[in-house]
């Protein structure tokens, strides 16, 4: 009697497991949708496990353009989904490090064209650059990346902008849905 009580119990207890996995889908919950704040989050993350991104950024000096605020931003959106930036990084010197210190839902409205960037491509498009299907230069040369902001000191940082986009393929995301 004692062993049937203690299989029995045995079987209700994976089936409870078995429901519990069924009815509350882990996977999806972490997995942020492409360019939306909880994907900015996780590549402000990536963006600082990146030594072309926060090396090679401070010794170009392109940290030190920030129109004496002390921090850069990024505003990125893809444009299959609506006509406005939906996720935002801001970028910081620390510790000799251009270090990404905020990465989410947009906070500054207002950008400084001459030191802030936005960029937009379709879902497509952003799937193919975070691949490294093809680089800054062919995706702007082909009007594939829409982009706003210092051109010269992006053209001068070609390695870090690539990096930059293959974020994009880095980052885990969905598109099964817009931000």
């Amino acid at each position: 009697m004692w062993f049937l009580m203690k299989r029995s119990t045995k079987v209700v207890s994976c089936a409870v497991v078995l429901s519990m996995s069924i009815s509350f889908p882990v996977l999806a919950q972490d997995t942020p949708v492409l360019m939306s704040g909880e994907w900015g989050a996780k590549a402000c993350e990536a963006w600082n496990a990146e030594p072309i991104l926060t090396d090679k950024l401070m010794e170009s000096e392109w940290i030190n353009n920030d129109a004496e605020r002390g921090y850069k931003i990024l505003h990125v959106y893809r444009t299959d989904c609506g006509d406005a930036p939906t996720a935002e990084l801001r970028i910081v010197e620390k510790d000799g490090k251009a270090t990404c210190e905020y990465g989410g839902s947009i906070q500054n409205a207002e950008l400084n064209s001459k030191v802030d960037y936005v960029m937009h491509a379709t879902t497509e498009r952003w799937q193919e650059m975070g691949s490294g299907k093809y680089g800054p230069m062919k995706a702007m040369m082909l009007r594939r990346l829409k982009f706003s902001g210092p051109k010269w000191e992006a053209m001068k940082n070609m390695d870090p902008f690539k990096s930059f986009l293959l974020l994009a393929g880095k980052v885990s995301s969905t598109t099964e849905s817009c931000p």
